[in-house]
């Protein structure tokens, strides 16, 4: 049981590390798996779930005045029927910029749960999307704010955020990326990511959650697993809450050509291993 919690922290630790961080904590989340040996029949997905809610939480209390006046001004924008109030009109933005995510991650449910959990697809993606990184850097004039935002700018890093379903593209790293391409400040394109992806963790999270409720009403879990998913929970939210303050201090003097570094240099171990494999 101590091994199996163990386990656990881990998989929250490297789930708080990695959903904010532009290194895909999906593409991470199936490599550690597989490396500790975590019961995919039993846990999969639905740890995987869990996990994403503890990052949720992190976001819910990092931005939480944010998320007060961001439901004021919606609240404000619908009584006044005006989109002059600045937390309202980005509320709406957060809003629009959600559903391209959301129809996708509606129609690729099965690949998602299937064909997407590849090592050799996480590694091709680590390399593949870090040139997209780069291309960003190089083109990006970080003259605009979040608050220059328009519904194009809005619907754009909605279909970048849709696009990192796929494991190893990231989903803060695709669509910190689209902002910079926007012309958005590496910072503000941060900010606006990370209040993105709340809706569609909460959405995808949520979910699972149900899933996770009806196996344990159904005896499928035990008091031991549900101490499992809490203590990944647990860890998921204390460090994920460090890395948002990490790297919003982070983008303000630093590119991310660090995390293109890192990108590369997993997917490459992750090639060598699997050839190593299916050599021996």
């Amino acid at each position: 049981m101590i091994e199996d919690l163990l386990k656990a922290a881990i998989l929250g630790i490297v789930q708080g590390l990695t959903e904010f961080l532009p290194v895909s904590s999906t593409g991470h989340l199936i490599l550690v798996e597989k490396i500790l040996g975590v019961d995919q029949d039993t846990y999969g997905l639905s740890f995987d779930a869990a996990l994403h809610l503890g990052t949720l939480l992190a976001l819910l209390v990092f931005f939480g005045t944010a998320w007060l006046r961001l439901a004021g001004g919606a609240l404000r924008t619908v009584t006044s029927r005006s989109m002059s109030d600045p937390e309202g009109r980005l509320a709406w933005l957060i809003v629009l910029g959600t559903i391209p995510a959301g129809i996708l991650g509606f129609a690729l449910e099965s690949k998602v749960e299937d064909a997407f959990r590849s090592p050799f697809l996480v590694a091709t993606m680590l390399i593949a999307f870090s040139a997209v990184f780069l291309l960003a850097e190089s083109l990006a004039s970080r003259t605009r704010t979040i608050s220059d935002l328009t519904w194009v700018d809005s619907v754009t890093i909605g279909f970048a955020q849709a696009v990192a379903l796929v494991p190893g593209i990231s989903r803060s790293g695709s669509t910190i990326c689209a902002g910079l391409f926007r012309g958005m400040e590496r910072q503000d394109a941060a900010r606006f990511a990370f209040l993105l992806s709340a809706p569609i963790i909460a959405g995808a999270g949520g979910k699972q959650l149900l899933h996770v409720a009806k196996q344990v009403s159904d005896g499928k879990l035990g008091g031991d697993d549900v101490a499992f998913f809490a203590i990944g929970f647990i860890f998921a939210a204390i460090v994920g809450y460090a890395s948002i303050a990490f790297l919003m201090r982070f983008l303000m003097t630093n590119s991310l050509r660090p995390f293109v570094y890192y990108r590369v240099g997993l997917g490459l171990t992750v090639y060598a291993v699997l050839l190593v494999q299916a050599i021996v």
